[in-house]
C-alpha cells in the first residue's frame, strides 16, 4: 500500500468511529463560509459492500451572483438542487466525461454551491483504486471528475440530503485537526475566474491543478 500521508490519519479499524455526521446547523449559510468550513471534514458513502470516506482537502465556492454557477441563471430541472437548503448534493455530468458534486449552500429558494475539488481517501481505498483502475493512491480523488469515479457518486445521488442519517452519501466531522487553509483562484473557469474563491488544506498532496496556484 502507497503509504503517502498517512503517519497522521488514524488507523482504518478507528476512522468510522471517529465521524459523526454533521448537522444543517453547523453549516454557514453562506457559500464562501461553507467553502471553507468543509475543508477537513469528512465525506462518507456507505456502500453495501462498504464504506468509502475522504477528507476534504479542497473547495470552490460558486457564491449568489456568480456568472460562473451553474445556479446563476435560475432554477432549471438539471440544477434544482442547488436551490434546496443547504446541506445537499448537487451532481451533474461534465464536459461530456466525469459525474462532479456540489453542496447546495446557501437558504431554500437560493442557489449557491460548493464544488468538492478533491479528497484524501480514508477508508475503501482498494475498492476506490477498482472503481478507477489505477493503483496510485495520489491519483484516486485529486480532482472532481477522479473522486466522484472513485467513491462511485452520479446522477442517482443529485438531490440527497447529506445531513441525513438516511442518506447513503453525507458530509462527516473531521478526523483530525486541519492544517492552514490555502486561498486561490479557481481552475478551469472561463468567467469570473479573477475571484479567489478556491480553498484547499496546506500541504497535504491531495489537492489538484497547478502548483502556482498554491499561494
Amino acid at each position: 500500500m502507497d503509504s503517502l500521508d498517512l503517519v497522521s490519519v488514524p488507523r482504518p479499524t478507528t476512522i468510522s468511529s471517529l465521524i459523526a455526521h454533521l448537522r444543517r446547523s453547523e453549516l454557514p449559510v453562506d457559500t464562501v463560509k461553507l467553502a471553507r468550513y468543509l475543508i477537513g471534514k469528512t465525506l462518507v458513502h456507505d456502500l453495501a459492500v462498504r464504506r468509502l470516506s475522504g477528507r476534504v482537502v479542497e473547495t470552490e465556492a460558486y457564491p449568489i451572483g456568480d456568472a460562473a454557477g451553474h445556479a446563476f441563471r435560475g432554477p432549471t430541472l438539471r440544477n434544482r438542487s442547488l436551490f434546496l437548503e443547504r446541506g445537499h448534493a448537487y451532481v451533474y455530468f461534465a464536459y461530456g466525461s466525469c459525474w462532479c458534486m456540489n453542496v447546495s449552500s446557501e437558504a431554500r429558494g437560493i442557489g449557491g454551491g460548493v464544488l468538492i475539488r478533491a479528497l484524501e481517501p480514508l477508508e475503501g481505498i482498494a475498492l476506490m483504486k477498482r472503481h478507477r483502475g489505477v493503483s496510485r493512491l495520489l491519483d484516486l480523488t485529486r480532482g472532481p471528475g477522479r473522486l466522484a469515479s472513485a467513491m462511485l457518486i452520479d446522477r442517482g445521488l443529485d438531490g440527497l440530503d447529506l445531513c441525513s442519517t438516511a442518506s447513503p452519501i453525507w458530509l462527516g466531522t473531521a478526523v483530525r485537526a486541519v492544517r492552514a487553509i490555502g486561498v486561490s483562484t479557481r481552475i478551469g473557469l472561463s468567467r469570473e475566474s479573477h475571484r479567489t474563491l478556491r480553498f484547499y488544506e496546506h500541504g497535504s498532496r491531495f489537492i489538484s491543478g497547478p502548483r502556482r496556484l498554491l499561494i
